[in-house]
Parts: C-alpha cells; sequence; structure tokens
C-alpha cells in the first residue's frame, strides 16, 4: 500500500470529526448568513496570506535528504502567490473594506494554528507543513464549490464574492493528485508518522478556526 492511501486511511476519523462540526453541517443544511460567510473569508485571509512564507520556510528548513522536495515547494509558491487579495476583493463584494480586514487581528484560533506551521517547520520537522497542506486541500475539495453554491443562493451575493471558493475547489482537485504523488515517495516510517500526527493535528486546528466564524449568526 502507498504511504498516500495509508494517509488518508489512518486520518479517516479525524476527517469525520470534522466533518462534523457544527459550522459545516449547518452550512451543508442551509444554515448561513452573511455575518458567517463574511467570518470565514476573514480567517481564511488571516491564514492564507502565510501560505507563501510558510512554504518558503519549509523549504529553508529541509534535510539533504529531502531536497528533492524543494522543486514541489517552488511550484507550490507559484501557484499560491496572492491568493490573500482574492479574499479581499470577495470581502468587498460582500460589503467589508479591504483595508478593515487587513488591519484587524486573526482570530486566537487562527493564530494557534499559523503559530503551530511555523513552529513544526522550524523546531520540529518541516515535512509537517504537509499536513497543513493535506487538511486545507482535501476539504477544499470536499466543500469548497458545493459550498460556494449554497451560499450564493442563499445570500443572493454576486458571482465576485466567491473567487477564493470556487478557484480553490477546481485548482486543489489538480494540487491533491500532485500531493498524492509527492507524498508516495516518502519511504521512511519515521517522516511519514511525522506526516499522520501533522494531519491529525491541523484537522483539529482549522476546525478551530471554522468553529470561529460558526459563533456568527
Amino acid at each position: 500500500m502507498n504511504f498516500y492511501t495509508q494517509l488518508v486511511e489512518h486520518t479517516q476519523a479525524d476527517k469525520q470529526a470534522f466533518m462534523q462540526r457544527d459550522i459545516i453541517t449547518d452550512t451543508l443544511a442551509g444554515n448561513i448568513s452573511l455575518q458567517r460567510y463574511q467570518a470565514f473569508l476573514t480567517q481564511a485571509y488571516h491564514h492564507v496570506k502565510h501560505t507563501v512564507p510558510l512554504l518558503m520556510a519549509c523549504g529553508s528548513r529541509l534535510t539533504p535528504e529531502l531536497s528533492w522536495l524543494q522543486a514541489a515547494i517552488a511550484e507550490y509558491i507559484e501557484e499560491e502567490l496572492g491568493h490573500e487579495h482574492w479574499i479581499l476583493n470577495d470581502l468587498e463584494s460582500t460589503g467589508i473594506s479591504r483595508d478593515d480586514i487587513a488591519q484587524q487581528p486573526p482570530a486566537f484560533a487562527t493564530e494557534q494554528m499559523i503559530a503551530y506551521a511555523y513552529h513544526q517547520i522550524d523546531r520540529g520537522n518541516p515535512l509537517a507543513f504537509f499536513g497543513m497542506v493535506y487538511v486545507l486541500e482535501s476539504t477544499s475539495t470536499a466543500l469548497a464549490t458545493h459550498t460556494a453554491g449554497l451560499v450564493q443562493q442563499q445570500l443572493s451575493l454576486p458571482d465576485e464574492a466567491f473567487s477564493y471558493l470556487r478557484s480553490h475547489g477546481a485548482l486543489d482537485l489538480e494540487h491533491m493528485e500532485f500531493f498524492a504523488s509527492l507524498m508516495n515517495k516518502i519511504t521512511d516510517a519515521g517522516q511519514q508518522a511525522v506526516v499522520i500526527h501533522a494531519v491529525k493535528s491541523f484537522y483539529r486546528l482549522y476546525g478551530e478556526v471554522l468553529s470561529h466564524a460558526g459563533e456568527y449568526a
């Protein structure tokens, strides 16, 4: 069995717990408010703006035996540049000033997730960052496009308010194939354990980020 398949199997229970978060089940049931969507986008902005810096930090910390990942990280950086600006554009289309969002601090849950990612890269194993990649991109492929349709139908927002969700739903399908090919090159059991542990952790951390949005009526 290849490692990507093992990764999916070993973290399936964590994914199921994540999918049972109230914010997700409420949204899929049509319980959606403008304030919740704006809160989701706001926290997305605050973590997405760290994606490229995290990728750069990860690439700089790779050991010689993992240097083959640097080319993949360079591809990720090229793909992810500027995505936080898409989110600000979406927020403006919902009626919030991009300057207001950029100046306000992130929620504590978002700070925790980002701090954990930097800590694992700097003090743990940079492979842990791929746990964050897996969680964000796999949940995006599962939910983004469908959720965008539900939210737009419920709130009657323009197409311009959904560039982040809709682009990531399609884009991350391609990313997941690329991600799987990378994971299948990791054959060391210890390195595999790092990624599995990180996925479990990021399901919980990202779940808390989404639950913060669920606090809005």
